[in-house]
C-alpha cells in the first residue's frame, strides 16, 4: 500500500479534482506536503474530508480573465502603466503572490478569489513593477515615452534586459526573441537620469525627432556618479549626501575617483538610496482633481481627474493662467462640453500637488487637446487670472 501521494495521487485517491487538492493545500484545508517535497503521507491525505476539499475551490479562473480583474483595479486612465497580460500572471504565480492551479505556466489559472483579494492591494502597482518584467513596448509605455525614444535609452546604456523571451509565430513561421526589462530599472530611470527633461519628451509629438538621439552612449563599463550625482538623484543637497556616507557604514564604497572626488557605481547608490527610503520608485503620476461646472446656474458639477499637472499662475492679473495635464477620453470630452457652454466652464475646486485649493467662477477654455505619440491625451486649460480665487473651506 502506498505511504506517500504527489498532488495527482491525492486527489484520485479523493477523487477531487488536482486545482482543487491544490487550493486546499494553499488555503489550509489540508496540511501543506510534509512527508518531502510535494509529497503528502497517507494518514494526511486519508483524513482530508474530499468535500471539503471540492467545495474550498468552486472554479479556476483563467490567466486572461485574471489580467483584466488586475487591470481595473490600477484604475483609469490608465497612464504610464501598462494592461496587465496573461503572462504577467503567471509572473506573479511564479512569485508566489498567486497560486497555480492549472493549465500552462505562462499563462496559468488562477483562484478568482485570490485575484480579487490581490487586486484590493494598495501596493499593487509596486508588485506589479517587482516582479512583472516589461518587453521594449510595455517599457515604453511604463516610461510614457514613444518607443523610439525608449530604444534610445536602451542605446544609450541606461538600462539593460534583465531576461529574454521567445515569441514564436506560427502562421507566418519563425522565432522573434524579446528583451525584458525590469519595470523597477524602467520606472526608476526618470529618478537616476534627472538631467533629462522627461516631461518634454513625453509630450513629443508624433514624428518628431527624439532628443536622446543627439546623445552619446554611456563608456562600456558600470556608470559611475560622484557625490553631486547622487544628490541631485535624491533631490538632497551635497552635504547631506556628505553626512550619509559619514554616518553609514554601508554607503557603497567608491569604485574610482580619488579621495576628493571620488565615484560610485550608479547600481550600487541606487540600491543604497532604496534600501533606506532616500528615493522611492515612481509608482504612480502625481494627480490633480477637478470639480468642475457651468459658469451659469446651477447645473451639475462633475469630478474629473487630471495626470501629471502642470499648473502655471502667472504675476499678471491681465494675462492667463494655464493647467494641463493627461485625462481620459470620457473626462476630456466632458470637461470640452461644459467649457464650450455660455461663458465657459467655472472650476469649483481645483486640488493639485504643490498648490492650495483654487476656484474660476468662469471663463476657463480647453485651448489645446495634444494626442501624444503613446497615444495618450494630454489637454491645457486657461482662465484670465484676475478671477482666479481660492477655495473658501
Amino acid at each position: 500500500m502506498r505511504e506517500t501521494y504527489d498532488e495527482y495521487g491525492a486527489a484520485g485517491r479523493l477523487r477531487v479534482p488536482v486545482a482543487a487538492w491544490r487550493w486546499a493545500t494553499a488555503s489550509g484545508v489540508v496540511p501543506l506536503a510534509g512527508a518531502g517535497r510535494g509529497q503528502w503521507s497517507r494518514a494526511v491525505v486519508e483524513a482530508a474530508d474530499p468535500e471539503a476539499v471540492r467545495a474550498a475551490l468552486q472554479g479556476p479562473a483563467g490567466a486572461s480573465w485574471a489580467a483584466d480583474r488586475l487591470t481595473e483595479a490600477l484604475g483609469e486612465p490608465l497612464r504610464y502603466r501598462p494592461r496587465v497580460t496573461a503572462s504577467a500572471v503567471g509572473h506573479l504565480v511564479r512569485a508566489g503572490l498567486l497560486t497555480y492551479l492549472g493549465g500552462e505556466m505562462a499563462c496559468p489559472d488562477v483562484h478568482p478569489g485570490q485575484v480579487a483579494a490581490l487586486a484590493c492591494r494598495r501596493d499593487l502597482p509596486a508588485l506589479l513593477d517587482r516582479h512583472v518584467p516589461l518587453g521594449p513596448d510595455q517599457a515604453a509605455c511604463r516610461l510614457g515615452v514613444r518607443r523610439v525614444d525608449f530604444d534610445h535609452v536602451v542605446r544609450l546604456g541606461w538600462i539593460t534586459p534583465t531576461a529574454t523571451v521567445d515569441i514564436t509565430y506560427k502562421r507566418q513561421g519563425g522565432t522573434t526573441t524579446v528583451p525584458l526589462y525590469s519595470a523597477e530599472d524602467v520606472a526608476l530611470l526618470t529618478v537616476t537620469r534627472p538631467s533629462v527633461d522627461w516631461h518634454a519628451l513625453r509630450t513629443l509629438t508624433p514624428g518628431r525627432r527624439s532628443p536622446l538621439a543627439a546623445l552619446t552612449p554611456d563608456p562600456p563599463g558600470e556608470y559611475r556618479v560622484l557625490l553631486a550625482g547622487i544628490a541631485r538623484i535624491a533631490g538632497v543637497g551635497r552635504a547631506a549626501v556628505v553626512n550619509w556616507r559619514r554616518r553609514h557604514p554601508d554607503f557603497p564604497v567608491p569604485a574610482a575617483g580619488t579621495d576628493v572626488h571620488p565615484e560610485f557605481a550608479l547600481r550600487d547608490v541606487v540600491a543604497w538610496l532604496l534600501d533606506h527610503d532616500k528615493i522611492a520608485v515612481p509608482a504612480a503620476l502625481p494627480a490633480a482633481t477637478l470639480t468642475v461646472g457651468p459658469a451659469l446656474g446651477p447645473g451639475t458639477p462633475e469630478r474629473l481627474r487630471m495626470d501629471d499637472p502642470l499648473l502655471e499662475l502667472t504675476d499678471d492679473a491681465e494675462d492667463e493662467d494655464r493647467l494641463s495635464g493627461w485625462m481620459s477620453d470620457t473626462d476630456a470630452d466632458a470637461l470640452a462640453q461644459l467649457a464650450a457652454a455660455g461663458p465657459g466652464a467655472a472650476i469649483r475646486r481645483l486640488t493639485a500637488p504643490g498648490t492650495t485649493p483654487l476656484a474660476v467662477p468662469g471663463h476657463v477654455r480647453v485651448i489645446d487637446r495634444f494626442r501624444a505619440g503613446t497615444g495618450g491625451l494630454r489637454v491645457t486649460l486657461a482662465w484670465p487670472a484676475r478671477l482666479r480665487g481660492m477655495v473658501r473651506r
